[in-house]
This record gives C-alpha cells, structure tokens and sequence, in this order.
C-alpha cells in the first residue's frame, strides 16, 4: 500500500449479520481493526472506524416469524447484544451502523435510483440456484463446481426463478482486469487475490439485486414489492455511513472527506462480494475504490474446524471465560498476534492461549518491566536515572537498534501486519532481558564505585521498554495506561515516531514498581 495521499485513514468491518449471536470471528474481525484504528491515531493521523449491524434479509424474517416477533423486534434485540459484546473488548470504533437506521436505508433507495438512471440496473428473470444460508445466488456452471450444495454450510441448494432487477455486473468484466493488474495490493493477501483472478477468468455474469419473496428489507424505489437484495443493502454502508448518498446531510457534511476507505477488512467466505461486486458498484456510481480489500481466514478450534456438535465453538461465554481468567489485554493480544491475517486459518487453543500470555506478556513484557522498575526502586531510590554514557551498553547501540524496531513497528503497522508490527516491539524488550543479562547491574550494585553504571544501564533499560511499550499501546491499552501511569510517562503524545525516538524519559522522574500480568497456573487455564 505504502504512504498514502488521503491525510484522512478508513477502516471498516463487514456489518454483522443479526439472525446469530457474536463469536469469535466477529470478535476478531473487530478487534484486529479496532488495534490499526489506535495505532494510526497514536501515530497523529485522523481515522474513521466503522462497524455495524446487517439487519435486513430472509433469513431475519424467518427467525422473527418463528419467535414470534416482529423483525424489527428481533434486529433491535440482536443489535443489542453486538453493542453490549463490543463494549466488553476496548474497541474504540467511530460509528455504529444499523441498516434499519432511516438514514442508511434513504440513501440505499438513492443510490439504487441513481444505478436505474444509469442503466447498470435493469428487470430481468433469474433462473439458477439460490444459497438460503449465505442468501447468495448461484449461476447453473458455480452450483455444478460446489456440487449444487452451499460451500459454507454444506446445506443443498435450491432451485429458484424470479423476476429481480440485476446489476450489470458482467459490463464491468474489463475494468476489474484492469482494476488487479494495476493495483496488485488491491486484494491481499496475495492467495486471496489469485482466488479472485481464478473466478473472474471464467467470465462475469450479471447479479440480481433484488427479491420478490419476501418483505423485510428496502424496496426498490418506485417498485415496492421488489426489495433490494440484502447484500447489496450491506455493502452500500460503508459510503451511506459517510453520507455519500445524501450530500445535503449532516453525516455528509461531517465525514465525506473518509471516502475512499483505507483498508476494508473481511473475511475470506464473503470476498467475492467485497472484491468484485463491490468495486463495480462503485464504478457505477463514479465513486473512488477503497485503497485495499483485506481477506483474513478463518479460527478453528483445538485444531478442528468449530463446531457446535463437537463442543469446541468460541462463543461469549468461552471467550467471557477467558478474560476472567487472563484479562481483556491477554485476549487482544493473542487475537492480534496470533490471528488468521494470511492465508491459513489459525487454531484457537486452551493451550496456545496459556502459553503465548505466559511467554510473551508474563515472561518477557511483564517480567522485563517489572524487574527494570524494581532495580531502579532498589539502586536509583526510584526514580529515572541518567545516562552519561559511560557503559560499554553491552554490545548494543540503543539509539540506532530501537529506531530500526520502531521503522520496522510503524511500517508493518501500515501494511496490517499486526504480527509483524508487535514482534519488532516485542524484540526490543527480548533485547532489554539479553542486556540485564550481560551487563548484571544487580551484581555491579553492590560496588558503591559502580553507581554511575549501573543507572546508566538501567536508563537504557527503562527507556527501551518506554518505547516498546508505546509500539504496544495499540494491542495492549490498558497495561500500557498501567505502565504510564507507574512511570509518569504522561498521555500519548500523538506523535508515536517522536514519542519513540531515543532519549526522550525523563532522568528523575518517579519509576515505581509495576505488575502487569499475574501468573496463571496452567490448570486454571484449561477451565477457561
């Protein structure tokens, strides 16, 4: 992607459908946004972070009949508990978006008749096959390669004919060549795009953007008992959210400057949409492409793929259970470093979990900060020592190798590599432990000649784990506010490559003793 013109940073989620409860990939979808949303704004830069609720569709109605409630009683319950379960995670998103909002669904009617005017909408009969799970159509050639059953819930399925309005998807076959060809981060990661290269070699077909069997939804304007497909209802609040579909707006007026979007993150099972129907769309409507479409993969479960049946599902309780046990730092961390941003999914493991808050943020952040901020209570009455530059540093040059982890932090940040961007963090405190190690201030302490060294190795550990720790803010904001706190560090500055350059702690300021991950026994991990 590399620097971008736009001052101006987007990232959104896909809107979670509400016919399901949260889990664990609407949880990390989220927070994996919600971590480059805090680390671009620490970095000074303006951000607008979008998530929501899809609300309409086939699959609401028929739950709500089955309930005994209307849909509109159903979406306001579901939405309900999505809000209650992102407040339980930090996340720190800017607008919350419910398809049901009269807002949304005004500028939907808008942009669909400007789709009409256009000519890129037009009445037509579809004949094929229709995915009731994934409320995706399927042309007679796709339903043959998936074996006329749905790839996502194995379910078969079922024949259809009805009169839609469809989208001239196929008219945009060349321009989304020319789209991959000239903008090869377009889609990422790389397997994820040749998936797509793959499917759009054997031709587009038009789709249909509209539904005849059922009520709950947006009609098509001037044609009522058409409603608009839910996908395309969904796909349209990433600009309706903006207001771009209603310039005399106050959302308009208040954040059209967000569009286009920086990254747009989703999961693999719903990148067709995101990659090639939605970029015609907006080819359509004269509208700028986000800069990226990024994919992620999917979490299994103690090695399977997750499953009710087999009782290894990461529902809110089981991820209630573990921030009990281990903290809501420990779960954005593990999602965070440990997720499914590349191409193969990622296993969510009692055991993995345990060990990586335990090596990482017990062991070594924990550890590291814990036992700096102890000798500076015990040889330097607690307060930031100076460095006068008299240690040999212990092979280390601090200034040039914590600006290089820094580069490497900020720069893998930028391309969502989340892994990337906290293992250069997370190098400089390994760095910090190899230093105690070689230097043993706490031998040279008891050597009254040694005094001056000593602080001098200790600034330099103290002020490495100062920088570390603010590459780690993003992932791990509440040990860090901690960590501040403890250290008198002060708020972030806004300016993280400053606020990271070497030499900025203060000598004299109060460095009191910090604890920032307890222990967990592995037996009580097993139960979380």
């Amino acid at each position: 992607m590399g620097p971008m013109d736009n001052p101006h940073r987007t990232i959104t989620t896909p809107i979670y459908y509400v016919n399901g409860r949260p889990h664990i990939g609407h949880v990390y979808t989220t927070t994996i946004c919600d971590v480059w949303s805090r680390f671009e704004r620490l970095l000074g830069r303006d951000v607008f972070f979008l998530t929501g609720t899809d609300e309409h569709g086939q699959k609401v109605e028929q739950s709500a009949e089955a309930q005994g409630v209307s849909p509109q009683e159903l979406a306001d319950q579901n939405t309900a508990e999505f809000r209650r379960v992102m407040g339980l995670f930090d996340l720190t998103n800017d607008e919350f978006i419910r398809t049901t909002d009269p807002r949304h669904e005004k500028q939907v009617q808008a942009l669909v008749q400007r789709l009409m005017d256009s000519g890129d909408v037009y009445l037509g009969t579809f004949e094929g096959w229709y995915d009731a799970g994934q409320e995706e159509y399927y042309t007679e050639t796709k339903a043959r390669e998936v074996e006329y059953a749905s790839p996502i819930s194995g379910k078969p399925l079922d024949r259809a004919t009805e009169e839609n309005y469809y989208f001239k998807l196929s008219a945009f076959q060349d321009r989304l060549e020319q789209l991959f060809a000239s903008q090869p981060d377009f889609v990422r990661p790389e397997a994820r795009r040749n998936e797509v290269l793959g499917r759009l070699r054997d031709g587009l077909q038009d789709v249909p953007i509209s539904r005849t069997n059922f009520s709950w939804g947006i009609g098509v304007p001037g044609v009522p008992e058409h409603v608009i497909y839910v996908w395309i209802d969904a796909l349209f609040n990433y600009i309706t959210a903006l207001g771009l579909g209603d310039p005399e707006s106050d959302w308009y007026a208040a954040r059209h400057q967000y569009w286009p979007a920086t990254i747009q993150v989703t999961g693999k099972e719903i990148l067709w949409f995101h990659a090639v129907i939605w970029p015609a769309l907006l080819m359509a409507l004269g509208l700028p492409l986000p800069t990226c479409v990024y994919a992620h993969s999917f979490w299994i479960s103690e090695g399977q793929k997750m499953s009710k049946s087999l009782g290894n599902f990461i529902d809110l309780e089981k991820l209630d259970g573990y921030i009990a046990t281990y903290g809501r730092d420990a779960l954005r961390y593990f999602l965070a470093s440990q997720g499914p941003l590349g191409a193969t999914d990622s296993d969510f493991s009692r055991l993995q979990f345990h060990e990586t808050y335990t090596t990482d943020l017990v062991n070594t952040l924990g550890n590291c900060s814990s036992r700096t901020s102890a000798m500076i209570g015990k040889y330097c009455e607690g307060r930031c020592p100076t460095d006068t530059g008299t240690c040999a540093g212990g092979g280390v040059e601090w200034a040039s190798f914590t600006a290089k982890q820094v580069e490497e932090s900020i720069a893998a940040m930028e391309q969502f590599d989340l892994a990337a961007s906290i293992g250069a963090a997370m190098a400089i405190v390994h760095r910090v432990d190899a230093f105690i190690n070689d230097t043993a201030p706490f031998k040279l302490a008891k050597d009254p000649d040694q005094a001056e060294t000593v602080g001098n190795i200790l600034y330099r550990c103290a002020e490495a784990v100062r920088i570390a720790a603010c590459l780690l803010e993003a992932v791990i904001p509440r040990a860090i506010g901690q960590l501040r706190e403890a250290w008198e560090l002060g708020p972030a500055s806004g300016d993280l490559t400053e606020e990271c350059r070497w030499g900025q702690f203060q000598p004299g300021a109060a460095i009191a003793k910090v604890a920032l991950f307890p222990r967990v026994d592995a037996p009580a991990a097993t139960e979380a």
